[in-house]
């Protein structure tokens, strides 16, 4: 199991929402195939195949916030995503 696959499954457990690092979480994105613009702490990631834009800050610890992880999550499972497909 790869590092990306433990990180995915620690997201859709949804029992470390809290100890998710916000470099983590954007490297799943990246992985995905989202692409991700900028602006000041926001990282907005967007892809053509969701209707959803993801907007996410870090915590002052580099965490990323839980109902942040939450809703990405509920994208990974809505649109199936996987490393795999890489859709």
């Amino acid at each position: 199991m790869t590092q990306r696959e433990k990180i995915i499954g620690r997201i859709l457990s949804g029992t470390s929402d809290h100890n998710i690092d916000f470099k983590e979480l954007t490297g799943i994105l990246n992985s995905f195939s989202f692409t991700c613009r900028i602006k000041g702490s926001h990282h907005i990631f967007y892809k053509e195949a969701i209707e959803e834009i993801i907007n996410i800050q870090p915590l002052n610890n580099n965490k990323a916030k839980p109902y942040q992880v939450k809703q990405i999550r509920f994208l990974i499972l809505k649109y199936h995503l996987n490393l795999a497909k890489n859709e």
